[in-house]
């Protein structure tokens, strides 16, 4: 039994663009955003995969990526879960600012710290920490056992919400999980054991 897991951020957002914290702010993708959803649903149909089940966020931008990534491989037709535990992490009083201001107003330290640090939240927001509080469970209760049942399943998120599930997936620490990048738009594959632990992992890096 083929127990598969693909995890892909959304394509580049507009605020992405404009070097913004972005957060639970409703922004849609660029024209790049766009591209880069399409080539991830190319990659993954040139590979054969068929999926029976998708995850996604409560923000247009993952679920737009879905939709693309999806009708791009001509499985737009499958069961689409959405739900607010995958949003993005809640950048607070950060939302909507340029991160160059940010730094101007705060002290570029400070914002290193709330950008980087595990478990120090900005003013009015969430740390990484708080975000795999409300992911994680989610994915061990809604999405795993799905995949561990045979369920060939797609999830189209964002950088910390992705994070949350990577940092049980690939077994990282407080300290090496914030240092995990993620392109936007590239698709990971995980196979998993049976006891949900990674059996293989690709990078779908153009």
């Amino acid at each position: 039994m083929e127990r598969l897991l693909v995890l892909v951020r959304h394509g580049q957002s507009e605020w992405n663009l404009k070097n913004l914290f972005t957060g639970w702010r409703d922004v849609d993708l660029t024209e790049q955003g766009v591209g880069e959803a399409k080539a991830a649903g190319k990659r993954l149909k040139e590979r054969g995969i068929i999926f029976d089940v998708a995850y996604t966020s409560a923000l247009k931008r993952a679920q737009r990526t879905l939709g693309l990534v999806l009708d791009e491989m001509g499985q737009g037709g499958i069961t689409v879960h959405k739900d607010q535990a995958l949003n993005e992490r809640d950048y607070g009083d950060l939302n909507g600012l340029n991160k160059d201001d940010a730094r101007k107003k705060w002290g570029e330290e400070q914002v290193h710290i709330w950008r980087r640090s595990y478990d120090t939240p900005p003013p009015g927001g969430e740390s990484l920490k708080d975000t795999v509080a409300r992911a994680l469970p989610y994915y061990v209760q809604n999405i795993l056992p799905g995949v561990l049942r045979g369920e060939r399943t797609l999830v189209a998120a964002h950088g910390n919400s992705l994070r949350a599930l990577i940092m049980v997936l690939e077994k990282h620490t407080p300290e090496s999980i914030i240092k995990r990048e993620l392109s936007t738009g590239v698709p990971i594959i995980y196979k998993l054991n049976a006891d949900s632990t990674v059996a293989e992992k690709l990078d779908l890096a153009s």
